[in-house]
């Protein structure tokens, strides 16, 4: 898979005093934060804290009531849809539920965005191939999303959102709901775009688990495993890894941003009820 361009705008993602509710009331208030390049960002909180909200302003598919968003250095909050529609083709988003069309195939479920974009016929099925296999699901592409597994229909989300090889790709609970075995895998794939192929993340889950194994794990190209890292942070000679920071939402606004080591060693009890 071709690795994604660096843009060279700076961080690669920019939250600044952002607001965001609805009729119920303000969810964020004042959200600033930065995700650099190549670095993934998880973002912790229970449920109805804004972790999905926040994925989906980066994304453009959602305006924040007020404050500025800059990601690839377009100021998305402040773009009209005609050139949100453009922007969103650099960003790749896995939801949660998957959001595959039940009556497509794979191989139809990952080429949609392709023919969106009218991208030729003769160079879809190469490319659609190519991220199949990267999610090691080349053989299921003539099967229906139903006769698929939970954690293969994630891994085939993950193949649409690589298809138009993105530098960012935003994760929404990408392990919810899956077994052990499973939500390894899926955390390997995260790892191996990070690590080979330089993609930034943002990634929005409750299970601080999935955070530790992206800070303290690398794939190494090489030898093509998992592997620890020799300290926390950047892996020697992994020259695309960057660190994984966290991000903790509470009550309207930022409750923790910091390292791996901060939460694990922490004696606040809001952020230990997440080491569970």
């Amino acid at each position: 898979m071709t690795t994604p361009g660096k843009e060279g705008f700076g961080p690669a993602i920019t939250f600044e005093d952002v607001w965001i509710g609805f009729d119920e009331g303000d969810i964020l208030r004042g959200v600033t934060f930065e995700v650099q390049e190549r670095e993934t960002l998880i973002l912790l909180g229970e449920t109805g804290t804004g972790k999905t909200l926040t994925l989906k302003m980066a994304a453009g598919l959602l305006a924040p009531n007020s404050g500025n968003i800059v990601v690839l250095g377009n100021q998305i909050s402040e773009m009209k849809e005609s050139d949100l529609l453009a922007f969103r083709r650099k960003i790749g988003f896995v939801f949660q539920e998957g959001a595959l069309f039940d009556s497509m195939p794979v191989a139809e479920n990952v080429a949609y965005r392709l023919r969106e974009d009218g991208v030729a016929e003769e160079e879809i099925e190469p490319r659609v191939l190519e991220v199949l296999r990267f999610v090691e699901l080349e053989h299921t592409l003539e099967q229906l999303p139903s006769e698929l597994s939970g954690g293969m229909r994630r891994r085939v989300s993950i193949a649409r959102a690589l298809i138009n090889r993105p530098p960012i790709v935003l994760y929404d609970s990408p392990t919810a709901g899956l077994d052990p075995v499973t939500s390894q895998t899926i955390i390997t794939l995260i790892l191996r775009l990070r690590d080979v192929y330089g993609v930034t993340a943002l990634l929005a889950t409750h299970r601080l688990q999935d955070g530790f194994a992206l800070a303290n794990f690398h794939f190494d190209p090489q030898t093509k495993r998992v592997v620890a890292n020799a300290h926390n942070g950047n892996p020697a000679g992994a020259a695309n890894a960057a660190k994984t920071r966290f991000l903790v939402y509470r009550d309207g606004g930022i409750y923790f941003e910091g390292e791996p080591e901060d939460i694990a060693n922490s004696e606040d009890p809001y952020l230990k009820r997440f080491l569970v």
